[in-house]
């Protein structure tokens, strides 16, 4: 490596990490340093002289340098940043020429008429025959992102990148077209099948996006779903509250037995006959009610072929199926499940019996909460006027 080289190295590798912006995620110096390695392996299979590929190495180090000024007008940048720099080398006049003359070569459009601008120009280009092409490029759309100054979708990316392969580029060195060039193709075949698996990704969620939004199933299954949850979390309800009320009239009945009762035997606690008449019967009336919320229907649990046929029969409802042996439930299950609207017939009538139960529960356990309420008011009442009125007198 000659002098102006290394120092040239050591110019770029300072000013690029530390002046260059880093949403630049693509031309930054691990791409300068892809294409001073792509120069050199052309430069190895070339009969340029030396002095001829110290040119093309320096513009190699140097193309992409004047994106620290900017986006705009980069190649120009480049070319001033490499005059001031080799300049202060005392790097000779025509030679420095012929660099920015390389480094003007890499523009987009540009088309290269000397071997040196022809192998910098294949050389800014050896990722496109790389195996790593495809995360390359997602650096690229990335970067052109945060630079704001294009945004891209997958597919359209895709679509750029194969338009580029197939009708803009193509390499003009001998060795990049026939050692690079197998690769880039087998690249753009990448790039293709990812187009249409892409394209079949998006016409899959369309279908279910179509589906989703026009078919009135999943309204329908969440409608059912959530009328059901709501009456078996109202039976849940009807059942606790029954359960409190047996356990409280529980505990009443049990007080009364052991502590009132045996007191009545006593003639001089006659007064309290009837109030604690009055008290227990009231406790019990509301027990009786409360099992009678929570006591389960005893069904017939059998049903006939015709009545599957005839969509007579709930298949979803324990009680209309729990003394049929397995082969028959099974059979009439894959029946039901044949037709939709047997289905939803089914729901319906799960959804309007649990409501008939439902009914049923909260109007018993509304007589229930009443007469307890009634019979705690009246058995004070009772107690009040007998210890006032009734209570013998002592002598």
């Amino acid at each position: 490596m000659t002098g102006i080289i290394e120092k040239t190295q050591h110019f770029v590798e300072e000013l690029l990490s530390n002046k260059l912006d880093t949403n630049y995620l693509y031309h930054n110096l691990r791409h300068t340093q892809r294409v001073v390695k792509s120069t050199k392996e052309l430069l190895d299979s070339s009969d340029l002289s030396e002095t001829e590929k110290e040119v093309l190495i320096l513009a190699s180090w140097l193309h992409d340098t004047g994106y620290t000024l900017g986006k705009d007008n980069h190649e120009e940048n480049s070319c001033k940043i490499a005059r001031d720099f080799l300049n202060t080398q005392n790097y000779n006049t025509e030679l420095l020429e012929k660099v920015s003359q390389c480094i003007m070569a890499t523009q987009r459009l540009a088309v290269p008429k000397t071997l040196q601008e022809k192998i910098l120009r294949d050389a800014d280009a050896s990722h496109f025959a790389q195996s790593s092409y495809l995360e390359t490029s997602e650096f690229l759309r990335e970067e052109l992102r945060l630079l704001n100054i294009a945004t891209y979708t997958y597919r359209e990316w895709l679509n750029l990148n194969i338009k580029m392969f197939r009708n803009e580029h193509r390499y003009y060195t001998d060795y990049a077209i026939e050692n690079w060039q197998p690769k880039k193709d087998k690249n753009l075949k990448k790039l293709i099948k990812e187009k249409k698996q892409d394209k079949a990704i998006a016409k899959k969620e369309a279908l279910k996006a179509s589906y989703k939004s026009e078919s009135p199933d999943r309204g329908i299954q969440t409608l059912y779903r959530v009328t059901l949850k709501n009456h078996i979390t109202l039976s849940n309800i009807a059942d606790t509250k029954a359960n409190i009320l047996l356990s409280v009239n529980a505990i009443i009945i049990s007080l009364a037995l052991s502590n009132l009762i045996p007191k009545l035997d006593n003639p001089s606690n006659s007064y309290l006959i009837y109030p604690t008449i009055i008290f227990v019967i009231f406790s019990v009336i509301s027990m009786v009610l409360a099992v009678l919320a929570t006591r389960p229907n005893v069904t017939s649990g059998e049903f006939t072929e015709d009545d599957v046929k005839q969509k007579k029969v709930n298949l979803l409802f324990f009680g209309n199926f729990h003394k049929m042996k397995l082969e028959q439930y099974e059979w009439a299950i894959n029946e039901l499940v044949k037709d939709k609207d047997y289905i939803y017939s089914s729901l319906t009538k799960d959804l309007y019996f649990l409501g008939l139960v439902l009914n049923k529960k909260y109007k018993i356990l509304r007589w229930t909460y009443t007469i307890f309420m009634i019979g705690m008011v009246l058995s004070v009442l009772a107690f009040a006027i007998s210890f006032k009125y009734f209570v013998p007198v002592a002598n």
